[in-house]
């Protein structure tokens, strides 16, 4: 099996899942077109694409790594801890985050990947709501 057909299958997929997937959900989903491939050749090979910036992997507060096609640039994301909602926000919206904190810490910040956690305006709005009722 040829490591650029599944790095191809992995990018199909994950281009057409516009999703976070874990490497055991991007493996069930190509094994189906290269019926060779194993669960650790997928993991070897998103590893590749995440080496060469084409692929993001995070924890999005699952405890699994989970990969996405950056597609679209650096960006971002808001979790809400309640309902595990994903909201994407674009990397010019935290640019003047990063420079804050590299000037005044004297330091660079490489990561190509911020995950914000807290809750979204829905869920706040039901705590709220819960609270008056009482």
């Amino acid at each position: 099996m040829r490591a650029s057909s599944v790095e191809q299958a992995i990018l199909e997929t994950l281009s057409k899942e516009h999703s976070h997937l874990t490497s055991l959900q991007v493996f069930e989903e190509i094994r189906g077109r290269l019926p060779a491939v194993n669960q650790s050749t997928v993991y070897r090979a998103l590893e590749r694409l995440v080496e060469q910036g084409v692929v993001s992997v995070s924890d999005m507060g699952t405890h699994a790594a989970v990969y996405e096609l950056l597609t679209d640039g650096r960006h971002h994301h808001l979790v809400c801890q309640k309902c595990r909602r994903v909201m994407t926000i674009g990397h010019e919206d935290v640019q003047s985050f990063f420079n804050a904190i590299q000037e005044k810490n004297h330091f660079q910040i490489v990561t190509n990947h911020l995950i914000l956690f807290g809750i979204c305006d829905n869920c706040q709005e039901n705590v709220e709501n819960s609270r008056a009722e009482k």
